[in-house]
């Protein structure tokens, strides 16, 4: 038995096979809400003819489990460095499968949009709670990979289920989506239960009780040697809450990361939520416009791949302010495109690439900029907020275009979300990540 701290030893060991599971049972949990995010957008075209809803409502709609995300990131996120991460992403995905369970009986916008909003309760926690896992299941050498290889499960997700959906839409009408999205989600649950064990610097942080011996026995999974007492915790890292993001340690870091995301976000949502409706006003079929979205959640699937590699030779940031210029102008691009299948779904596929790569990018900030006692709660406050954006994108969007503003007119705004966020991101300070091991001790 070893006197090490535990997280000492898994940040300076490499990743073994129960690691690399735990990673990767978040890099599916990331494709599930992929999918539970953008069914709405398959779904959209058959709910606005079936009900005949003019595009500004369908806006509303389309931002609902955006809005239910960014509450549940903020509040969510919180409970996640309180009662663990693990608890929480099992209730998380709970509440997912319920929702998309009754978004497939829903008969009006409004309760529609209840359901999503209530979907998206569960998305926001998740995608807090994963984030933070996959931070501290890796080691140290390959946590920036891990977090944007996790990320990259988002447009992996859109892309299977997409393409399912499409299949699905030529048979079924649009509330097969969400029953096929509901069973999924319900599926995933022994899984995570019986995969994904509490992350060990959670217990290390909060020290709930038989903390020790749980640490051990996954320790013992993963084939490390245990240890004989938890770690010192120091004051400051005890402090947790919302009320310490905001503190001289981390408050520039809090508003340039929560600004960054929550531009950039607004044009990654328009874009996304608006393709396939877009395309269907162009005279193609829903299943031919859920394609050209399968498209561009592909090109952001191999963005973030090709982002995650790039992180072991070049700096994030840089990268990431990269990846959100080229995506501004790709989505500008878009708005100026002719009634071309092909060449829609070209454009679609690298504007994916870049925004998406950036998207990714950030959540291995976020995961590297806050401290393990409030990294749950500092990515859930960032990616909450941050969802204010993602929200208004669609709606925003949806009103221009009721008011008469061309689609070329529109690209052009709804794009400068990723002009700005590169702008905020400049201004973040450069960091190394930094690994936190106090020396141990008996208790």
């Amino acid at each position: 038995m070893s006197s090490k701290d535990p997280r000492e030893i898994l940040a300076q060991s490499p990743m073994g096979v129960f690691q690399i599971v735990a990673v990767g049972m978040c890099v599916l949990l990331n494709a599930l809400d992929g999918f539970d995010v953008l069914s709405i957008s398959f779904a959209a075209p058959g709910i606005a003819e079936e009900w005949g809803v003019q595009r500004g409502a369908l806006g509303i709609v389309l931002s609902m489990e955006l809005i239910g995300m960014a509450v549940g990131s903020v509040f969510l996120g919180g409970v996640a460095d309180v009662v663990g991460r693990r608890p929480t992403i099992l209730a998380c995905l709970g509440v997912m499968g319920v929702g998309m369970a009754l978004a497939s009986t829903a008969n009006g916008i409004a309760i529609l949009s209840a359901y999503r909003f209530a979907t998206g309760l569960g998305i926001g926690g998740v995608l807090a709670a994963t984030n933070a896992m996959v931070a501290e299941y890796s080691n140290a050498k390959r946590k920036g990979l891990s977090v944007t290889i996790m990320a990259a499960g988002y447009p992996i997700g859109a892309i299977i289920g997409g393409t399912i959906a499409s299949v699905l839409l030529a048979y079924f009408d649009w509330r097969a989506v969400f029953i096929f999205g509901a069973g999924t989600t319900f599926f995933f649950i022994p899984f995570i239960w019986f995969l994904l064990p509490e992350s060990i610097e959670f217990l290390a942080q909060k020290r709930p009780a038989g903390a020790l011996e749980k640490i051990n026995a996954t320790l013992k999974r993963m084939g490390h040697e245990t240890v004989s007492a938890l770690p010192v915790i120091t004051e400051a890292s005890k402090k947790i809450g919302v009320g310490r993001l905001f503190g001289p340690e981390l408050i520039r870091t809090t508003a340039l990361l929560t600004f960054a995301y929550f531009a950039h976000i607004m044009t990654f949502y328009f874009y996304l939520k608006w393709i396939p409706k877009i395309v269907v006003d162009m005279g193609f079929a829903p299943s031919l416009a859920g394609s050209v979205l399968v498209w561009a959640n592909v090109g952001g699937a191999t963005g973030a791949i090709v982002l995650g590699l790039l992180t072991l030779r070049f700096g994030m940031k840089g990268l990431v302010i990269g990846a959100m210029l080229f995506g501004g102008a790709l989505v500008t691009l878009f708005g100026q495109a002719s009634a071309d299948l092909a060449q829609l779904s070209l454009i679609a596929c690298v504007a994916g690439f870049f925004t998406n790569a950036a998207i990714v990018g950030l959540y291995a900030i976020f995961a590297l900029a806050f401290p393990t006692e409030v990294r749950a709660g500092g990515t859930g406050f960032v990616i909450g907020v941050g969802r204010g954006g993602a929200a208004l994108g669609p709606i925003i969007a949806g009103f221009l275009f009721e008011s008469g503003f061309s689609l070329e007119l529109v690209a052009v705004f709804m794009a400068m979300g990723s002009i700005f966020a590169a702008a905020a991101l400049f201004l973040l300070p450069s960091k190394k990540p930094e690994i936190v091991a106090e020396k141990s001790t008996t208790l």
